[in-house]
């Protein structure tokens, strides 16, 4: 499963052999994407953002945030806590980490300290293209 960071840095990455054979998103990606046009700064971010949200909504079938996904996020949302991590600060995260969980999937992510200290989560860390 990609994470919203990955969903948009997609035509950036550097090696898409490192990608799941089927990628797959969540509902919650979709989420998160739809809120970017409606903040943005100025028309050519609007227009950005509205083209990576359209691009998603046509290259996936997102995953929904289901009964099973509420009920990993109960696990998620402990985990964070163990952690010393407040849940509210990473909600996105924690749906699309609870969604994985559900589906029994690995999230593919440039940033992984978004998902870290849930326990129970495989997460792969993807090369940010930004970085040396």
């Amino acid at each position: 499963m990609l994470d919203t960071s990955t969903v948009i840095l997609l035509p950036r990455l550097a090696d898409a052999e490192l990608l799941p054979d089927e990628p797959v998103i969540t509902a919650v990606t979709l989420a998160e994407l739809s809120v970017g046009p409606l903040v943005a700064r100025s028309d050519d971010e609007r227009a950005a953002r509205q083209a990576h949200l359209q691009q998603a909504e046509a290259d996936f079938v997102p995953l929904p945030f289901d009964t099973a996904a509420a009920r990993a996020f109960g696990r998620v949302a402990a985990s964070l806590r163990r952690a010393g991590r407040k849940t509210s600060a990473r909600a996105y995260d924690a749906m699309i980490a609870a969604t994985a969980m559900a589906n029994d999937l690995a999230v593919y992510t440039c940033n992984p300290d978004d998902f870290e200290g849930i326990e129970g989560l495989e997460v792969i860390q993807l090369p940010h293209p930004d970085d040396p």
